[in-house]
């Protein structure tokens, strides 16, 4: 998933914001949606992006404070969800030289 967000440390940073990327891996018992073939009883991809869309909007001073709340609201909005993991990338940080992108990986 990627989004423009107002993360980071520096003034600039959470006024003219940055491009993230964000990968999240779920583990959960999904053997009923997929004998039902039931959109209801699995969790809805479309429902996860808007819960990290709306985690993503809050502006944070680190990664690893996103990480965790993006986490946190996945288990909150889907109970059936085990193992999260979540991956948060700040592309082109402004550290003085050229690098790709940093990134923080939370598994709980």
């Amino acid at each position: 998933m990627e989004f423009h967000a107002c993360h980071g440390c520096y003034p600039l940073e959470q006024v003219v914001g940055n491009r993230f990327l964000v990968d999240v891996k779920i583990e959960a018992d999904l053997s009923k949606a997929a004998a039902s073939d039931n959109v209801a009883d699995t969790i809805n991809y479309l429902n996860v992006f808007e819960t990290v869309r709306e985690q993503m909007d809050i502006p944070s001073h680190i990664l690893e404070h996103v990480a965790r709340r993006i986490a946190d609201a996945i288990h909150l909005r889907f109970p059936q969800a085990g193992k999260v993991s979540v991956k948060v990338s700040k592309m082109a940080p402004p550290l003085g030289g050229k690098i790709e992108k940093v990134s923080v990986t939370l598994v709980e």
